[in-house]
């Protein structure tokens, strides 16, 4: 399996879509500046594809496996976490005040692109290590802070995420794993948790567990849930690691691919665990870490899909069928239709890496920004793409990692050629942190609850776009202009239905969210076009680069956002005839 970090796209994409001058002003004191980011984005690509690259197939091939209570993976895979840490890449969006980097979130984003593109199962352990460092960051004590932190940034200690339980799904309000309060102000936990990524590993000394869990006396219900550390070895005053803690991973599931990654079933037997913040407040607590994730999530599922184009693109020059007119032997690329599903790949990544930048960079400027308007309106910006971010890019990670997958034809089907392996791994990102429904329900409720404000103010900022282009090429702009003005009409029909009947609103959430990760893709792609034809771009990146950037914006504004029409017709017909099938219609005959 092949793979070069696209570091020009992404050097690219940083200075189009990810505020970078004003972001490295706001981080002054981490020592950033342009030439050092460029730097880190080289020296995380050759880590990438020297490092982490080789274990993916070994990892895929000799899954961990649970041997008398202990998860084992492959050393190769121990080896290379272990120069992870070393070289400090666990720590590059870690607080620098416990010994992380402190370095912007858009630098850390294009990173984790291209550790997924290495090996995505091994990437998900420092991806959930770095979301419960921020949760404990936010909400922890200074003690729990101090505590733990220091090594969770170094990734000497990981983290978890313990939600779920057998009975429960995603319907939290079902979770009923208990906290009992203890004399000395520790709790003791019991439950079992499910589908936990690295839930148990000998790769780091410690493993950090945040444990959603009721206190006694509290009702059923989301709101009566508490946030507990729960470490896998107790801590002692010193900082040393203590005793086993009673908790134990009893199971590995059987999974359709990121096989490299232990997905347990953790048990806790009155486990010594430490409250959050305060009690009642676990899922508002945890919503930090689920954003963090549902964001690495959509990078996830982009850099599979990127990871996939580069090998279909590969095999397409090297393919011979056919005959050229003038009968030379002729590589596949040069046939019509894989040219279509590569340019299809190419462009829908181009998209999918410029929104994930833009809500990294709003990230950033919730956490950064010199005026509290800025932070508040860039947090509202931000908890409004993420669910396009997760969804779209997840989604899209399977659509176009099965283009790959034909580019191949039937030597795509062969685990060989090692695209199969990223067929099977990708398809996980469209189900965990929140399934893709849920967050196509998450984006439309966000849009009805202020009266689609956000997401207009949005389509006004792709609007000014829009007539930039249309200055300079009109029949490029064609398609934008008419899909944003289909936009504006589903955003009207949305909330008009909503007031009509609720149900139609979810039957039409979907398709509102493609509809609106197209369109936005569409004016991301449009910027590009414009930033390549600048003089500081064609300085920075050459010639050859810009020219490509802009034929990649047209065939997407011509062959890719056309979905975004269907979706609004989905949108703008009624949700009457889908709720009028009786469910009974549904079974086999």
């Amino acid at each position: 399996m092949s793979y070069r970090a696209p570091v020009n796209e992404l050097l690219f994409s940083l200075h189009t879509h990810g505020n970078l001058a004003d972001i490295i002003q706001w981080y002054a004191e981490s020592g950033i500046d342009e030439d050092t980011a460029a730097a880190i984005i080289e020296e995380a690509a050759k880590f990438s594809e020297e490092v982490f690259l080789p274990t993916s197939r070994t990892g895929d091939l000799h899954g961990a496996r649970l041997e008398n209570g202990k998860v084992v993976t492959h050393p190769d895979l121990a080896a290379a976490y272990q120069a992870f840490c070393e070289a400090g890449w666990a720590g590059l969006r870690a607080p620098a005040e416990y010994g992380g980097q402190g370095l912007p979130a858009i630098l850390s984003a294009v990173c984790e692109e291209m550790y997924y593109c290495g090996n995505l199962a091994l990437s998900l352990m420092p991806m959930l290590t770095v979301g419960a460092v921020e949760t404990i960051a936010c909400h922890g004590s200074e003690e729990q802070k101090q505590t733990f932190l220091p090594k969770m940034s170094q990734g000497l200690w990981s983290g978890t995420m313990n939600l779920t339980e057998p009975q429960a799904g995603t319907d939290l309000a079902q979770v009923a794993t208990k906290a009992v309060p203890q004399e000395d102000g520790s709790y003791r936990i019991s439950g079992q948790k499910t589908f936990i990524t690295w839930g148990e590993h000998e790769l780091a000394e410690n493993i950090i567990h945040l444990v959603l869990a009721r206190l006694p006396g509290t009702t059923s219900g989301i709101k009566s849930l508490s946030l507990f550390i729960v470490p896998k070895y107790k801590v002692n005053p010193d900082g040393s690691l203590g005793a086993r803690n009673s908790v134990h991973a009893t199971a590995l599931e059987h999974k359709m691919g990121i096989h490299a990654s232990p997905t347990c079933v953790m048990q806790f037997d009155e486990a010594e665990g430490y409250l959050i913040g305060k009690a009642g407040r676990g899922l508002l607590y945890m919503f930090t870490m689920m954003s963090h994730a549902r964001l690495g999530v959509g990078i996830e599922g982009h850099a599979v899909a990127e990871a996939a184009y580069q090998l279909a693109l590969a095999y397409a020059h090297e393919r011979i069928q056919g005959s050229a007119p003038d009968g030379s032997p002729l590589a596949i690329i040069h046939h019509p239709d894989v040219a279509r599903m590569l340019i299809q790949q190419k462009a829908t990544l181009a998209a999918q890496r410029a929104l994930y930048i833009q809500a990294a960079a709003a990230l950033d400027a919730s956490h950064q920004h010199p005026d509290p308007a800025g932070k508040k309106a860039a947090r509202s910006r931000l908890d409004y793409l993420i669910p396009i971010v997760k969804a779209w890019c997840s989604d899209n990670g399977t659509v176009l990692s099965n283009l790959a997958m034909q580019v191949f034809g039937g030597a795509g089907y062969i685990e060989e050629t090692g695209v199969a392996q990223l067929v099977r791994d990708v398809r996980i990102t469209a189900i965990y942190e929140g399934t893709n429904g849920v967050q196509a329900a998450d984006l439309a409720r966000k849009t009805v609850a202020d009266k689609g404000a956000l997401v207009r103010s949005l389509l006004a900022e792709a609007q000014q776009t829009a007539n930039e282009l249309a200055a300079i090429e009109p029949s490029a702009a064609e398609p934008l202009n008419r899909a944003l003005a289909l936009a504006e009409r589903s955003v009207a029909s949305l909330l008009q239905q909503h007031e009509a009947n609720h149900a139609a609103t979810a039957v039409h959430a979907d398709a509102f969210l493609n509809q609106t990760a197209l369109t936005l893709g569409a004016a991301a792609l449009a910027k590009n076009f414009l930033a390549a034809r600048s003089p500081e771009s064609e300085a920075r990146f050459g010639s050859e680069f810009c020219q490509a950037q802009q034929h990649i914006a047209r065939a997407y504004l011509a062959y890719v956002l056309p979905q975004a029409y269907a979706c609004a017709e989905r949108i703008g017909g009624s949700a009457e005839t889908l709720l009028a099938v009786p469910l009974t219609a549904l079974a086999s005959s």
